[in-house]
C-alpha cells in the first residue's frame, strides 16, 4: 500500500506526516498490550466492593462516592489532557499515566481508612485519564494509514483487560484480602516499562517529521462540525446506556425470568463480552474498507430490531440475541472514533480523549439510572426501555460523507 492510496486527510491526522507504509505491528502490540494491563487494574476497584464494606463498615452511599471520585477523574480529565498534549505533546505521560495506575492500586490496597480509599480511586481515575488519549495518539501514529484496524487492536486491548480484571479479584483479592491488590502490582509495572520505550519511540517520530499538531485543520464550517459531533455523542449515549444495561443486570435478569442459576447466566454474561471483543476487533477494519459512516449506520441503528425483540424471547433465543447484540453494537466505537478524528484532523487526542471519557462516564451514570429503574420497578423494565435507544442511530442516516475513501490493499 503506497501512501498515496491511503484516504486523503490520513497525512495530517496522527499528528505527524504518515509516512509508514506498512503498521507498525510491534508497537501498535504494545500499546494494545499496555491498554489490557491499564484496564485490567483499573476493573479490580469495583470487585472489591463488598470486602471494602466489611471492612471499613461502609454505606452503599460511600461506596457509591469512591465510584463517583474514580468517574469524574476518569472521564472528565481525558479531554482536557487529551487537548493540552494536542498542543504541547508529551511522549513520556504514556509512562507517566500507567506509573498513576500502579500508585492508585497500591494506595487503595493499603489503605488505612475511607478516605484513603477516595485518593487511591482519585488517583486511579488520573493514570486513565492520562493513559487514553496519548495511547490512542500512537495507536493512530503506528497504523500504518489502517487507522480503523489500528483502534480495533488498541481497544480490544482494553476490552479484555476489562473482562479479566472481575475473574483477577475474584480469584486472587476476594480470598486474600485488601492488601493482596499489591501482589498484581507488575502488571501496571511492567506495562510501565513497556510505554517508556514507547515514549521513545513516539519522541523520536515528532522530531523526525517536525510536524506541528496545529497545522491540521478541518475544512468544514464549525457549525458542521458541531452538529455532527453531537450525532456522535448522542450514538456514544445509545450505545453505553445499553451496555451498562446487559454488564450491570443481565444476570438479574436471566435468574430472574428464566430460573436459571447464577453461573448459567454468568456465561451468557461472558459471551456478551466476547461478542463485544470480536465486533470491536472487526469494526475498524471493516470501516477502513466500506467506510466508517456504513459501519456506524450499521451498529448502532442495525441492532434496534434484537434489541427489540429481546423481552419477548426465550432463554435460548435470548442467549443467540445477546451475542448478536454484543457483535453488532461494540463494533461502533472505533469508527466512530477515526471518524472524529477525520472530522478534527490534528486533534487526535482531544477526540481520544473526548470519546474514552464519555463512554466511561456513560457506563457509570447508566449503571446507576438504570439501577434506580430496576429497585423501583423491576429489572425486566429495564430492557424494555432500553430496547429503544438503538433507535437513536437514526441519527447516524445524517452524518456526511467526509470525502475519504476506503483503503486499498495490495
Amino acid at each position: 500500500m503506497s501512501v498515496s492510496e491511503m484516504e486523503p486527510v490520513s497525512e495530517m491526522e496522527t499528528g505527524t506526516a504518515t509516512r509508514e507504509k506498512s503498521m507498525n505491528r510491534g508497537v501498535l502490540g504494545i500499546v494494545s498490550a499496555s491498554h489490557f494491563l491499564n484496564d485490567a487494574t483499573q476493573a479490580l476497584l469495583i470487585p472489591i466492593y463488598p470486602l471494602l464494606k466489611d471492612r471499613f463498615s461502609l454505606t452503599f452511599t460511600q461506596l457509591g462516592l469512591i465510584s463517583l471520585t474514580y468517574q469524574i477523574t476518569g472521564s472528565l480529565l481525558q479531554p482536557l489532557i487529551g487537548h493540552w498534549t494536542d498542543r504541547h505533546p508529551m511522549p513520556r505521560s504514556l509512562a507517566a499515566g500507567m506509573c498513576l495506575t500502579l500508585a492508585g492500586m497500591l494506595t487503595v490496597s493499603a489503605a488505612p481508612s475511607y478516605l484513603w480509599l477516595i485518593l487511591g480511586a482519585c488517583v486511579l481515575g488520573m493514570g486513565s485519564s492520562v493513559f487514553h488519549p496519548e495511547s490512542s495518539r500512537v495507536a493512530r501514529m503506528a497504523s500504518g494509514g489502517r487507522f480503523g484496524l489500528a483502534q480495533s487492536v488498541f481497544q480490544v486491548g482494553g476490552n479484555a483487560g476489562q473482562a479479566c480484571g472481575p475473574l483477577l479479584a475474584a480469584a486472587i483479592i476476594v480470598p486474600h484480602g485488601q492488601s493482596s491488590l499489591s501482589w498484581l502490582a507488575p502488571m501496571p509495572l511492567i506495562a510501565a516499562i513497556l510505554l517508556f520505550w514507547i515514549g521513545s519511540w513516539e519522541a523520536a517520530e515528532l522530531r523526525e517529521t517536525r510536524q506541528s499538531l496545529r497545522e491540521s485543520s478541518s475544512s468544514l464550517p464549525s457549525r458542521t462540525i458541531a452538529w455532527i459531533f453531537t450525532i456522535l455523542l448522542v450514538l456514544i449515549f445509545s450505545k453505553y446506556f445499553y451496555i451498562a444495561s446487559i454488564n450491570n443486570y443481565l444476570i438479574f435478569y436471566l435468574t430472574r425470568r428464566f430460573g436459571i442459576p447464577v453461573q448459567a447466566a454468568q456465561l451468557r454474561l461472558f459471551l456478551f463480552m466476547f461478542a463485544m471483543a470480536a465486533g470491536t476487533l472487526l469494526g475498524g477494519p471493516i470501516g477502513d474498507r466500506i467506510g466508517r459512516r456504513r459501519v456506524i449506520r450499521v451498529s448502532i441503528l442495525g441492532v434496534a430490531p434484537f434489541t427489540l425483540a429481546l423481552p419477548y424471547l426465550n432463554l435460548a433465543w435470548t442467549t443467540v440475541t445477546i451475542f448478536v447484540i454484543g457483535f453488532i453494537l461494540s463494533s461502533a466505537f472505533p469508527a466512530i472514533v477515526v471518524f472524529a478524528q477525520e472530522l478534527l484532523p490534528g486533534r487526535v487526542g482531544t477526540v481520544a480523549g473526548l470519546f474514552f471519557g464519555l463512554s466511561f462516564g456513560m457506563a457509570g451514570i447508566g449503571a446507576a439510572v438504570l439501577g434506580r429503574t430496576a429497585d423501583a420497578y423491576g429489572v425486566e423494565l429495564v430492557y424494555d426501555i432500553c430496547a429503544y435507544l438503538p433507535l437513536l442511530g437514526l441519527l447516524a442516516l445524517y452524518l456526511p460523507d467526509l470525502g475519504t475513501r476506503p483503503e486499498k490493499t495490495e
